[in-house]
Order: C-alpha cells, then sequence, then structure tokens
C-alpha cells in the first residue's frame, strides 16, 4: 500500500500560500510571496532533501501544479538541479475537476480526488507527497487519506492566505517522530498517523462543585 505525505512550509498562524516566491500566488491579494527565502538555511535544506531522499510520486492541486510545470521542467542544470531531475522523472498526479493541459512529461489527471487517491494507496508503488495544493490537502484530510504530515514552520506571521489547516479535517491522533529546530528557528517536525483521538480529564472535582453544577446547568439551558 501507499502512503499519501504532506510536506508543508506554514507560518506560525497556518498560511501556505506562494512560500516559494512573489509570482506563485499573487492572485488573491497575497502580498508575501517568496517568504520562506530569508529564512531557508542549511538545516533546513537538509530536512528538506530527507523529505525527498525516499521514493515518492507528486500528488497536487491544478495550481501548484501549473505553478510546477511552468519552473521545473526548465531547471535541470541549475541551481536545484537534483530535485528538478528528480521531480521530471517520476509520475504527477494532479487534482482537476477542469480541463488542464498536462503539458508535463509523466502527468497523470485525477478527476475525483478523494476516490481516486484512496485507489492509488491500494497500489504498490512510493508514497504519494503532496506540495503546496491547499485546497488537495483539504480533501485528503476531510476523507482521512493523510498517513503522514512533514511541517516546517517559519517564525513568522502573515495574517491572511491560504491556509493548512481548514475546518474540514476529520478527528485522528497523529505521533511526533521527529522534531529539530534550524538556527533561523524553523521548527522541523514529522507526524504520522497514530490511531483515533483520546480524551481524559485533568482538572474536574469529585464530586463538583456547586458553581460547576450551575455552570453546566446553563450550558443546557443555553444549548
Amino acid at each position: 500500500m501507499r502512503k499519501v505525505i504532506i510536506g508543508a512550509f506554514v507560518s506560525l498562524d497556518g498560511v501556505m500560500q506562494a512560500p516559494g516566491g512573489p509570482h506563485e500566488d499573487p492572485t488573491t491579494g497575497f502580498n508575501f510571496g517568496g517568504w520562506v527565502a530569508p529564512l531557508a538555511d542549511d538545516v533546513f535544506s537538509e530536512a528538506v532533501g530527507k523529505m525527498f531522499s525516499e521514493p515518492f510520486d507528486l500528488l497536487l492541486g491544478r495550481k501548484t501544479y501549473e505553478i510546477f510545470a511552468a519552473h521545473w521542467p526548465y531547471a535541470e542544470g541549475g541551481s536545484h538541479d537534483s530535485i528538478a531531475r528528480t521531480f521530471n522523472a517520476i509520475t504527477k498526479y494532479v487534482a482537476t475537476r477542469k480541463g488542464l493541459d498536462l503539458t508535463w512529461k509523466g502527468s497523470v489527471a485525477l478527476s475525483d480526488a478523494a476516490p481516486d487517491v484512496a485507489k492509488l494507496k491500494q497500489e504498490d508503488g512510493p508514497s504519494l507527497l503532496t506540495q503546496g495544493s491547499t485546497d488537495l490537502i483539504q480533501t485528503l484530510l476531510a476523507n482521512e487519506l493523510v498517513d503522514e504530515i512533514n511541517i516546517f514552520t517559519f517564525p513568522v506571521m502573515l495574517g491572511r492566505g491560504k491556509k493548512l489547516f481548514g475546518d474540514g479535517p476529520r478527528p485522528a491522533a497523529f505521533r511526533l517522530i521527529s522534531g529539530r529546530i534550524s538556527p533561523n528557528g524553523i521548527l522541523i517536525a514529522q507526524y504520522v498517523r497514530d490511531g483515533a483521538v483520546k480524551t481524559g480529564d485533568l482538572c474536574t472535582l469529585d464530586p463538583p462543585s456547586p458553581a460547576e453544577v450551575a455552570r453546566r446547568e446553563k450550558i443546557k439551558r443555553e444549548g
């Protein structure tokens, strides 16, 4: 079976829009495109390289695919030659309900993301790694298709923009399996799925105080 792995660069307030450059996604009035670059350091680069070191295929939303297809096929021989060659050689699965010209060699369209990804997960093959693709990630989380999350959290607040987590994820527990802090303060964390959410009680009095009983009754009355 194949795993679905989220790879995400996020701000402290959860924004992941246009981390790589000012021209990636300016259509919604987002003014901070390229916010990752000033904070990128050797530890960050090493961690990204590790994420790409295991066999994987890319799992992309339509807009991220268009960004990547306009860049990576032309990036071999440059400063990111290694990752360009990897991206260009592997399969790119693209979630799109609209007609899309798949110009990037090795691209495969997914017309219905949730069932199509669920089917891919049942096959043998490399992991399916997301990059960007906020709308697709919301769909994957809402349908419990995510097995691992790699989050690179940068010490910056962006205020607005497309976010990693919306209101739709299914409740699920994750377990931290590795964590690191880069010299520039990037929190690098790797989480794997760990079953259902567990709950407990840290502070309830037994029996509850009269004030607590009154508070609970008030909640019941107010709905």
